[in-house]
């Protein structure tokens, strides 16, 4: 319920587990890029040098799996699709450049943050199941090491893509968004006018 002017959105366990998949993702992709190319190389002296790097780059992605796995866990239920949301992607342009004529109006997640979700959910398995063959190659047969030495660096690059994205539109191009993650709350004009939806069911109850 809307209280001294804050609404609630995030709660503390959501707000941890998030933060603990953003920062998890943070320290595998840098690392991930280290090793993956020599011009990137210098990242690993910020991690502790090459060797630590190597050593440790598989066990920031399995936290990243577990947290993100745990995120998943607890909003998957509300991130469908519905017929709203079909229109909101067609018209996501429009939401962009903050001209929202005929979009619809959002749940407590929105059609491009249920997009992001999914898209995320479907790279960390395969960034967890390429990253198992890579870790332990000598237990794989030479076909799928091949095809891991492929899929992980692509799937490493699509959701690098997306959370550039998710860090854009969660700062520059919708302020507030970002406190909602820091403090769990928000304002009733920022839910009125970017989750309109949700906001009418947050005042009913």
């Amino acid at each position: 319920m809307p209280s001294n002017g804050k609404v609630a959105r995030f709660n503390a366990m959501e707000r941890t587990v998030h933060w603990m998949v953003a920062i998890s993702f943070l320290y595998a992709a840098l690392t991930g890029l280290a090793i993956w190319s020599h011009k990137l190389y210098w990242l690993a002296a910020v991690f502790g040098g090459g060797p630590t790097v190597r050593g440790m780059h598989p066990w920031g992605g399995v936290v990243f799996a577990v947290a993100l796995g745990l995120i998943f866990r607890n909003w998957r239920s509300q991130m469908g699709l519905d017929a709203d949301d079909r229109v909101w992607l067609a018209k996501s342009h429009r939401y962009a450049v903050h001209d929202e004529e005929g979009v619809p109006e959002s749940g407590r997640f929105n059609a491009g943050q249920k997009m992001l979700f999914w898209m995320q959910s479907l790279f960390a398995v395969l960034l967890f199941a390429s990253g198992m063959v890579l870790w332990w190659p000598e237990a794989a047969p030479r076909t799928l090491r091949l095809a891991a030495v492929l899929i992980h660096p692509l799937a490493a690059i699509g959701s690098i893509g997306g959370i550039i994205v998710h860090i854009y539109m969660g700062t520059a191009a919708v302020p507030g968004a970002l406190r909602a993650m820091v403090r769990g709350w928000v304002t009733p004009a920022w839910a009125a006018s970017h989750h309109a939806k949700w906001y009418r069911d947050v005042r009913k109850n």
